[in-house]
């Protein structure tokens, strides 16, 4: 097994062109670490620590931003407003039959215009978002001392870096290795590492020993069933009929057309972070208005979201559908049986056709089910275990740790089929 690790090294250190994708890589993560260490003008660093540290909702924002909104950087928004938007233009495939035409019958073309959709809608949802975000941050005395000039240019700077930071991630994407949007989570995920381990070693209780024993145990257990359950898969056996063209005769070999557990990968859990978090910010900005009525709706609307329960519940909730959703949006069974008819192939005691169309979407929705019910008591977790142990960081480990294994996952595997097609 070393002996092929190194193999593999050593090509992909050979191969100039997989060497320049990983190096791309490398570099727009660090121009992205980079942006994420520049503050916005007239931060207030204590009182950002002290805000960030009472406030849950934030410390998730700061996961999707790659930890921007621990400094207030130019990058504090991160890739969360195109997610959103991503999000809506999936949702609107299933209103809109011309969007869903564009996304699976027109191939690359259409999904590159869904895309270019989807950038145009980040501008006003980033608008929004940083509005929202900059006057609560101003109202709880982070920023302080601001003129109207001031106030302006950093919302000017917050958008043009959460478009900054979406482009990179298209950059990674198209010119690197891995689903760039993804890798940018994963490396502010990754960056908060060593100081989150600093924080604990400083702060450590032998008393408490024994607790963080089983915390680091459970945190092993959901690494080996994240890994388990993403590769986890259900081979459905394929059989080409035989064909005679002229004087040679193709088909009637059999083969198995894969299908995850877990079809998703992690993408339920930024969705439902993304819806979760939006309103959130929305009512958090409303809290303050000067509407006595709407202040008083606003306010009992985040405190029913600051329930940790109710929250787990809705969180569960969102992850479970998304997942269902995402799959939906993936795998199309009827096209897959259009294309296995197409090419003279069939699954053994099933009709081609429409029965195999539902016979494929049967199995993938019982897979799914499992796939669901393990994200979802995957991501809610460490809310439950904060309840009950009261340690704020662990309602953001869980779901970060489900984040940098499911991402690394990928990003190996991509590496992977990258080398295996320059080995043959």
């Amino acid at each position: 097994m070393f002996a092929t690790f190194l193999n593999k090294f050593n090509l992909i250190l050979s191969e100039r062109n997989l060497r320049n994708r990983i190096l791309f890589v490398v570099t727009a993560l660090a121009v992205f670490r980079l942006g994420a260490s520049i503050p916005i003008p007239g931060v207030e660093v204590f009182q950002l620590e002290r805000f960030l540290a009472e406030n849950q909702f934030l410390g998730l924002l700061n996961v999707f931003s790659g930890g921007g909104l621990s400094t207030l950087s130019i990058f504090m928004l991160g890739v969360g407003p195109y997610i959103t938007a991503s999000i809506i233009m999936q949702l609107l495939t299933f209103v809109f039959p011309s969007l869903k035409q564009l996304f699976h019958e027109e191939g690359e073309a259409g999904r590159r215009k869904v895309a270019q959709y989807s950038r145009l809608l980040t501008v006003p949802l980033a608008v929004i978002q940083g509005l929202s975000l900059l006057v609560l941050l101003e109202r709880q005395g982070v920023l302080m001392n601001l003129t109207m000039f001031d106030r302006v240019t950093n919302i000017f700077v917050v958008v043009a870096g959460s478009l900054l930071v979406t482009w990179i991630g298209e950059l990674i994407t198209e010119f690197g290795i891995g689903n760039g949007v993804s890798l940018l989570i994963f490396a502010g995920i990754v960056s908060r590492f060593l100081p989150t381990l600093m924080q604990l070693w400083l702060t450590f209780d032998i008393a408490q020993a024994p607790m963080y024993l089983v915390f680091a145990l459970i945190a092993l257990i959901i690494v080996a069933a994240v890994v388990f359950v993403t590769e986890a898969e259900r081979p459905i056996p394929v059989t080409y009929a035989k064909r005679v063209r002229g004087m040679k005769m193709y088909g009637g070999m059999s083969t198995y057309l894969p299908i995850r557990v877990n079809n998703a990968g992690v993408m339920p859990i930024i969705f439902a972070l993304s819806i979760l978090l939006f309103p959130q910010m929305i009512f958090g900005f409303l809290a303050g208005y000067d509407n006595e009525f709407i202040s008083n709706v606003a306010s009992f609307i985040n405190s029913l979201l600051n329930n940790n329960w109710l929250y787990a519940g809705l969180y569960f909730l969102l992850v479970f559908a998304f997942t269902y959703f995402y799959s939906a949006v993936t795998f199309d069974p009827e096209a897959i049986s259009t294309n296995l008819q197409k090419n003279g192939a069939f699954i053994p005691g099933v009709r081609p056709g429409r029965s195999t169309a539902e016979y494929l979407s049967k199995i993938l929705t019982r897979l799914t089910l499992i796939g669901a019910i393990f994200l979802g008591f995957v991501a809610v977790l460490p809310i439950l275990l904060r309840s009950l142990t009261g340690i704020a960081s662990l309602s953001i480990g869980g779901t970060s740790l489900l984040i940098v294994v499911s991402v690394a996952l990928e990003f190996v595997k991509q590496v992977d089929a990258q080398v295996s097609m320059r080995e043959y």
